[in-house]
């Protein structure tokens, strides 16, 4: 499936003991015709109340806490099976809400997000985190400087510029930048201008994925980042490079994510070794 563009595959292991390994990941994104950005496997509930447990598995073998692009994926794909309703999910960052609206745009609720520095996390102390101390380029002109930082149950940098995002070289500092000491858990890094108080352009290297074509907890994180440094309202249109999302952060201090999600083909995948075959198309 797609969400704007960001590669996911949802694998139904419900019923099953199995999970899919780092090494499976692997293999299955070092082939060009399943490359992906996350995995959304789909197991059976741990916690009652909830409807599924959700493990999410980047391309580089790694679990990621959250993933609102993938949650659009998971919510259409149960959607088609069961029909529209509201669903409840168990993720590493905590239980998080979804459903499919009438006109096949699917929101999922990702929750509250943190601004402490210790709950992002960082190594660092710092009691402001709508701007910190964190630069790459020359110390007397900087090329990317001061994000403001947040969890949207994982960690986001926000840096904002005031020219084209396309300018920069994101495939140069995001890698440097995500594992850059002050982010003990790693960082999703994100360029961000504010055409206005409505609208955000966004490019994102995702933690464990690299650069995407849209990240949905990274559109969030700007636009919380972007309303806590007045740059933005508390709702605005993020467009990232595979088109719009909606971000909500509505006043019970939940953000919203609203978005298509697109079913491209389907097949069977060994979750152990990363074997699969084609049986379907869209």
């Amino acid at each position: 499936m797609n969400g704007l563009g960001n590669q996911i595959i949802v694998a139904d292991l419900r019923g099953t003991a199995a999970r899919v390994s780092p090494q499976a990941a692997i293999a299955i994104n070092a082939r060009p015709e399943t490359r992906f950005d996350q995995i959304m496997a789909i197991h059976d509930p741990r916690t009652p109340g909830t409807a599924h447990h959700i493990e999410i598995i980047n391309s580089d073998g790694t679990l990621a806490q959250a993933c609102g692009n993938g949650m659009r994926c998971v919510v259409q794909a149960l959607s088609a099976e069961k029909g529209r309703q509201r669903f409840t999910f168990e993720t590493l960052a905590g239980i998080i809400f979804g459903e499919e609206a009438e006109d096949g745009q699917i929101s999922v609720d990702m929750g509250t997000p943190k601004f402490a520095w210790y709950d992002i996390p960082l190594n660092e102390e710092f009691a402001d985190t709508r701007q910190v101390e964190l630069q790459i380029g020359p110390i007397d002109a900087p090329v990317l400087h001061s994000p403001s930082v947040a969890s949207m149950g994982n960690p986001h940098a926000t840096f904002w510029v005031k020219d084209d995002v396309w300018s920069y070289a994101l495939d140069r500092f995001g890698p440097l930048l995500e594992n850059h000491p002050l982010f003990p858990e790693r960082c999703n890094i994100s360029i961000a201008n504010v055409v206005n108080a409505e609208r955000i352009i966004l490019r994102t290297w995702e933690r464990g994925a690299g650069l995407t074509q849209a990240c949905g907890t990274a559109a969030c994180a700007a636009l919380v980042n972007g309303a806590r440094t007045r740059r933005t309202g508390r709702k605005a249109v993020v467009t990232v490079p595979g088109g719009d999302l909606v971000v909500d952060w509505l006043d019970n201090d939940h953000v919203v994510l609203t978005g298509p999600a697109e079913r491209e083909w389907a097949g069977r995948l060994d979750p152990a070794t990363g074997a699969w075959t084609r049986s379907e198309a869209a």
